[in-house]
């Protein structure tokens, strides 16, 4: 795979146009993954976020002849993820369900705590309660979030899936660290002492660092 996703994908597209589904096996496999972790981040929900998954590729499949090329193909699959994972997002909460172990922390816990049970305590705790107040920004705002700090794209790139100006998307990105700062700062800290040392993925300390949160762990 090309360290770059991107490389070499309007060249997949137009193979796929013309009828190569291995151009287009090619392009699922590249951004499956972006595109399963994106829905997992707005949906909390396992089964949601692989449904969405699929279903997204097969309609882009079968849309595919429609595909100008106005913009880049991940763009356009991106949007078609992020309006299918509002909805059920909406429809989660509208039933009123809440999932008690969220896929999310488990996730993040089974990467950053290495195995040691106490660190994995603290890492819980904290990742719930961060996503918890991810999840009661407004729907906009939390995927600027998960699109720019979870997901890694420029507010160019978020802008252009979220169908508004990059300006918007720093203004969502600046207004939602200050309230997620803010609920944080509510929140009683303990200090995580693993027992050696121990380094956070670089998606989750950037996170913790925008948010306010302690991020180096001691050595």
């Amino acid at each position: 795979m090309a360290n770059n996703p991107h490389e070499g994908a309007a060249l997949l597209v137009a193979q796929a146009k013309a009828g190569d589904k291995s151009a287009f096996e090619e392009l699922v496999r590249r951004y499956r993954d972006r595109i399963l972790a994106l829905c997992l981040h707005l949906t909390g929900n396992e089964g949601d976020a692989e449904d969405i998954t699929q279903e997204v590729f097969l309609r882009a499949y079968r849309a595919l002849d429609r595909f100008e090329g106005r913009s880049q193909f991940f763009t356009w699959v991106y949007r078609m993820a992020v309006n299918r994972s509002l909805n059920a997002r909406r429809d989660r909460k509208r039933r009123r369900e809440n999932s008690m172990d969220d896929p999310r922390v488990h996730r993040a816990v089974a990467v950053d705590a290495a195995g040691d049970p106490v660190l994995a305590s603290e890492l819980r705790n904290t990742y719930k309660h961060l996503l918890t107040e991810l999840d009661r920004l407004p729907a906009e705002m939390a995927t600027s979030v998960v699109l720019v700090a979870l997901q890694g794209l420029s507010h160019a790139e978020a802008a252009v899936v979220q169908g508004c100006s990059p300006g918007t998307i720093a203004w969502r990105i600046h207004e939602s660290r200050k309230r997620l700062r803010k609920a944080m700062t509510r929140r009683p800290r303990r200090m995580i002492t693993p027992p050696e040392p121990t380094t956070l993925s670089p998606e989750l300390t950037k996170l913790l660092r925008d948010w306010g949160l302690p991020h180096q762990l001691p050595h």
